[in-house]
């Protein structure tokens, strides 16, 4: 017996033929005329995932993106791949049906800190929890911008929006900790600005064989101009952002230790996105966590084949009625 389950790491690419297979930026970009505000950052990502998507080696008919409600949620339109415009804060809910239902596609999540993190909290977090094979972009600008300019799960204490006019009295979300306290299996933070370090990030992304959770600070130049400008400043950002990688030093302030993103447990990961205040005094990003761990979609794949091995294609009538139903008849009006 056969088991179609996908190959590791490498979602997609079974019997692609090389001649099929897009080269570069402009075999993904579509007919459709990009629509952000001036000066988004949302541009800038966009460039960088239509310039890295052709070395994945995959044909667009491959891969899908699914987004929710929001600004960075247009992506599909302008990507020429498999997309859908969904509903607000299920994307993750969505892909999972696909990543489980399509073991030959590579599943994309696009969506914002709104989206993401507030009606969306729960199809997030169990998304993470059960390490669906899908990546998932995060892009956090910390104010909601399509519905122009309300405070967002992510926004910093006393932020003064059109929904918080004497200044936001919530604690915000930090995404890095709570995706780590899901147990999510990769978990990595990049700036829109910093093309190199977003493109590494992405590939790493692309290649991890679980849910990845890639939380991409980008900037809103209508509601929350310059959140971020202290981290694209070349000398505050020497001094303030944390380089994370893999058995290299991590050091800050007078603390210095080797990080281990392979780590199965993520208690150093999680003290290190602890790092991160509304003050950015420090901030680390890159990876945070990498660590392998089954998926939920191949052992979805796996009950249904050993379950077809023993029991067949199974009879859908008798399903249906099973031994747990009974007729009630003689009743009278």
């Amino acid at each position: 017996m056969t088991i179609d389950l996908p190959l590791p790491q490498s979602p997609g690419l079974r019997d692609v033929p090389v001649s099929d297979v897009p080269a570069n930026r402009k075999d993904f970009a579509s007919d459709q005329e990009v629509r952000w505000c001036p000066g988004c950052g949302d541009y800038i990502i966009l460039a960088a995932v239509q310039a890295f998507l052709p070395s994945l080696g995959l044909r667009r008919e491959n891969i899908v993106f699914i987004s929710g409600i929001g600004c960075s949620s247009r992506f599909p339109y302008y990507l020429d791949t498999f997309g859908m415009h969904s509903i607000h804060g299920r994307a993750p809910a969505i892909a999972t049906g696909l990543a489980t239902a399509r073991s030959d596609l590579s599943v994309w999540v696009v969506t914002g800190d709104g989206d993401a993190l507030s009606i969306g909290g729960n199809h997030l977090i169990h998304a993470m929890r059960r390490n669906v094979n899908m990546t998932i972009l995060l892009f956090n600008n910390r104010i909601y911008g399509l519905t122009k300019g309300q405070y967002s799960p992510t926004s910093e204490p006393g932020k003064v929006t059109k929904s918080t006019p004497m200044g936001s009295i919530d604690r915000p979300f930090n995404p890095i900790s709570l995706a780590l306290g899901a147990e999510a299996t990769f978990v990595a933070r990049t700036l829109d600005s910093d093309r190199v370090h977003l493109t590494e990030v992405l590939k790493a992304a692309a290649s991890h064989r679980g849910t990845s959770l890639v939380e991409i600070y980008q900037n809103c130049p209508i509601f929350n101009d310059g959140a971020f400008d202290v981290l694209k400043d070349k000398e505050e950002a020497e001094a303030r952002l944390v380089r994370l990688e893999h058995s290299q030093p991590v050091r800050f302030g007078d603390r210095e230790f080797i990080h281990d993103a392979h780590a199965d447990n993520p208690t150093q990961a999680f003290e290190i996105s602890r790092l991160d205040d509304g003050t950015m005094a420090h901030v680390p990003i890159g990876i945070f966590r990498q660590v392998s761990r089954r998926t939920y979609d191949d052992e979805v794949r796996a009950q249904i084949a050993t379950a077809k091995h023993n029991f067949g294609d199974g009879d859908l009538a008798q399903l249906l009625a099973g031994s747990d139903t009974w007729t009630i008849s003689g009743a009278q009006s």
